[in-house]
């Protein structure tokens, strides 16, 4: 299994707080969740050059464990910000960096 990041955007309807629980809960138990965490302010670097902006679209993210990339898709269901319509992105994690 390979690791892999959804990237939580804010693009959507309102999600419920409450949902998260169940949500994350439902990956713990099935030996898919590797973590994950609310984002907040921040800014870009650039060791020359002025930086790229902030990206204030991605409000969070979640790390599971999945075997392909249609795999991390089924993780999707239940997703409090896919299941209000929002955006998730996901993102392979590699290993050799």
């Amino acid at each position: 299994m390979a690791d892999y990041i959804l990237l939580m955007h804010d693009d959507g309807g309102e999600e419920r707080a409450a949902d998260w629980e169940a949500y994350l809960d439902g990956l713990a138990s099935a030996g898919r969740l590797r973590g994950g965490s609310a984002v907040g302010e921040g800014a870009c670097y650039r060791k020359v050059g002025a930086p790229g902006p902030v990206s204030k679209h991605i409000t969070g993210f979640v790390c599971i464990a999945a075997d392909s990339l249609a795999d991390a898709e089924t993780c999707l269901a239940g997703n409090p910000i896919y299941e209000a319509g929002g955006t998730v992105e996901i993102r392979l994690l590699p290993e050799d960096v």
